[in-house]
């Protein structure tokens, strides 16, 4: 194995996406055990070094990141005053996808309240979203978020998105405002009940 972590350190420097162990495996020419567990002692030297990177399972696979202790003196470096962040509605409108996935963009408007139309296509352009299907019946595209989004929030998987509810208002605290101004509609009601409009 003496070898195998310096291979390993090399390829992991050139990959655009994380490499999943088996890839390593195949092209290294060792078994996925033993890829495995040298990447695992590669992950546990890099933290008790203290490295201003580590190296991270995600996304099925395992890439090097910075340390976040780090990450202001990347950005500053990187960025020199650009702002390369999404905006308010974008984040919202990939919230909306990620949690709700496969969804369509009539539904994401509905969530949010706007037309979202623009901001989906900046996230297909940014490769955060990209489309899944078509709803059956309606014909509707389906958008569900890409490996490349969970590679940038640092999940291995949807399963480790937040869980939303300790970020939610209580019920009462939106219940009276959402239910203003809205008509009810009882549809077991008879004709002779409802009003004309």
């Amino acid at each position: 194995m003496s070898d195998l972590k310096p291979a390993l350190e090399a390829v992991l420097m050139v990959v655009d996406e994380p490499a999943t162990e088996a890839h390593l495996a195949k092209v290294l020419e060792r078994t996925p055990r033993e890829v495995a567990d040298a990447l695992h002692e590669l992950a546990d030297e890099y933290t008790a070094q203290g490295r201003g990177f580590e190296l991270r399972r995600v996304a099925g696979g395992w890439r090097y990141y910075t340390r976040a202790a780090f990450a202001p003196a990347v950005e500053a470096f990187v960025l020199e005053g650009q702002q390369a962040r999404l905006t308010q509605a974008a984040l919202e409108t990939l919230a909306v996808v990620a949690y709700r996935q496969p969804v369509s963009r009539s539904r994401v408007s509905a969530v949010r309240g706007v037309n979202c139309d623009g901001v989906m296509r900046t996230l297909l352009q940014r490769g955060l979203v990209e489309e899944a299907g078509a709803e059956p019946e309606t014909g509707a595209i389906l958008y569900r978020t890409t490996n490349y989004f969970l590679e940038r929030m640092g999940l291995r998987g949807l399963d480790e998105l937040p869980e939303l509810a300790p970020f939610l208002p209580e019920a009462e605290a939106v219940e009276p405002d959402s239910l203003e101004g809205v008509p009810s509609f009882d549809p077991d009601a008879d004709v002779d009940d409802k009003t004309e409009l």
